[in-house]
């Protein structure tokens, strides 16, 4: 009972502050001055921002993948001995196999070149 007492509590003070802070900062609104770089007040020269990279994008969302899939991999010697032999062996391939799949489709795709 305590527990979704504070619960209650916790998330109605989290709502009320939610909902407070756009009124605090209403002042803080972005005009041209705020939203342009400083150069000691002269427009600027060139843009502000430099243009993003989607190959890099790719490569890091790659990255990311591939380091979830070596957190999946690595629990699975940890775990055969808490499984039966046969749910171990064909719980493993088929997270093989998915791997394997998605690394071979990427490669297909060509999203694996690094030119």
């Amino acid at each position: 009972m305590f527990i979704v007492l504070f619960s209650l509590i916790l998330l109605m003070i989290l709502t009320l502050a939610i909902n407070i802070i756009p009124l605090i900062n209403i002042h803080k609104k972005m005009d041209r001055e705020k939203a342009s770089p400083f150069e000691c007040g002269f427009d600027p020269f060139s843009k502000p921002r430099i243009a993003f990279s989607i190959h890099f994008f790719c490569i890091s969302l790659m990255f990311l993948v591939f380091d979830i899939e070596i957190t999946l991999i690595l629990p699975l010697p940890m775990v055969s001995s808490e499984m039966l032999l046969i749910n171990w062996i064909s719980s493993s391939l088929t997270l093989f196999s998915i791997l394997i799949t998605g690394l071979f489709m990427e490669w297909k795709e060509g999203s694996m070149n690094w030119l």
